[in-house]
């Protein structure tokens, strides 16, 4: 997913047999942007912040930038990619993509399967038209158009948001200010104040709609970014507990232990090696 030219958009297709050709792909790594894989043939099992998804064709994959992900089989595939980067993307799509993430991969029915089909294979044709005059322009605009093709089969799979329960708004609410506070703020008091409501009462909400507490939540998001810092960084287990807002540097190795069943350092030899 090399972007060589500097457009912040690559797309590409991509057919092998197995796995020889990945390289790269068998280590957990991040892309700099938003990654969309169609898989038009054969079979694969990809991990994605630490979760396998075993496919077949025809599906699509959406890795966020923030995810790490690599691919452990593949079998006779053909895939189209494409990667794109906030800064190309349609502000009202990022917004969208922002929502949705984590996204679990998606069937496709073969009708929406044959038109995310010849949408990349535009978007691949007009990358190869590197001497127009509105070269960069059309990539971008055909790219948005693919990514909204992608992004409507997500939202075709949501819930509508007119159909959201109080408790599921709140909750929404809830992992958004997670999403961006989860480093510096560990507890339900600072979301519940952000929100206007009180701690027992989000802890209502948030516990009907998943079925877990507020606490809990806190500690599985702070785990998951530990967790891609220890595959994709060369940061020291006490180096990523001090980013991630922990200077008692004990009670976050314990804190890891208890939630994934083993020590950072085995967590990063087991995904690493």
């Amino acid at each position: 997913m090399a972007n060589e030219h500097g457009e912040g958009i690559a797309v590409e297709r991509l057919a092998f047999a197995d796995m020889q050709i990945f390289g790269e792909g068998e280590r957990a790594h991040r892309h700099d942007g938003h990654s969309f894989f169609l898989l038009e043939r054969g079979t694969i099992t990809v991990e994605i912040d630490f979760n396998k998804y075993s496919l077949a064709a025809p599906s699509v994959i959406y890795v966020h930038p923030d995810q790490v992900h690599r691919t452990t089989d593949a079998e006779n595939i053909a895939v189209g990619s494409l990667a794109i980067t906030n800064e190309n993307l349609h502000p009202e799509y990022r917004a969208i993509l922002e929502s949705i993430a984590p996204a679990k991969p998606l069937t496709l029915q073969p009708e929406i399967f044959e038109t995310i089909f010849e949408a990349i294979s535009l978007c691949i044709k007009l990358a190869e038209r590197k001497t127009d005059k509105l070269y960069h322009a059309q990539l971008k605009d055909g790219c948005n158009a693919l990514v909204a093709l992608v992004i409507s089969q997500y939202l075709a799979q949501a819930r509508s948001s007119d159909k959201l329960s109080r408790f599921d708004t709140v909750t929404k609410a809830f992992r958004n200010l997670l999403e961006r506070d989860f480093a510096t703020k560990k507890r339900p008091a600072s979301y519940a104040k952000k929100l206007n409501i009180s701690i027992p009462y989000l802890n209502e909400c948030v516990k009907n709609a998943t079925g877990y507490s507020v606490s809990h939540h806190l500690q599985q998001r702070v785990i998951l970014e530990a967790k891609r810092l220890l595959v994709h960084s060369d940061q020291s287990v006490k180096e990523i507990a001090a980013a991630l807002g922990y200077d008692d540097y004990p009670y976050f190795s314990r804190l890891f232990t208890k939630i994934t069943g083993m020590s950072a350092l085995a967590f990063r030899a087991k995904n690493l090696g």
